[in-house]
């Protein structure tokens, strides 16, 4: 793996886009369905501690973005790879890998099927957005 070709800077524009879009989606779209669905209190939501829990989703969308890069430039050697081959590989690694993944853990966890579909689509929407972001500054 060549790390000297990945694009630093889309990689932290990709991770900033998707925190912005959880900003989005767990306040303005979703956020009250989701809140309802964990039984979450607005006291219990302003207890938690918001520097820790968004500093360290911050640093995971980073962690997550520059492992986008390397998927999507290690598929772009023999071809031009542009944004809407980064956005397939978002959805297939959001489809395919993240939402079955919690889908499976939602299921030993006795989560209900509206909570998966909140989580999961934002983290499949996130991940396309990512890797369309990513392939468009390959």
């Amino acid at each position: 793996m060549d790390f000297s070709s990945i694009n630093y800077f889309a990689v932290l524009v990709a991770a900033v886009a998707s925190f912005l879009l959880g900003f989005v989606w767990y306040s303005l779209l979703f956020g009250k369905a989701w809140q309802a669905e964990l039984g979450f209190s607005d006291e219990y939501i302003k207890e938690g501690n918001m520097g820790k829990i968004f500093g360290s989703s911050f640093v995971l969308m980073i962690i997550m973005a520059l492992g986008m890069a390397m998927l999507v430039q290690g598929h772009g050697e023999a071809r031009e790879i542009g944004w809407l081959q980064g956005l397939y590989h978002g959805l297939y690694v959001g489809l395919f890998f993240v939402g079955t993944s919690m889908g499976i853990n939602m299921l030993y966890q006795r989560q209900s099927f509206k909570l998966w579909t909140i989580d999961a689509a934002y983290q499949i929407a996130f991940l396309a957005m990512m890797g369309a972001i990513l392939g468009a500054w390959q």
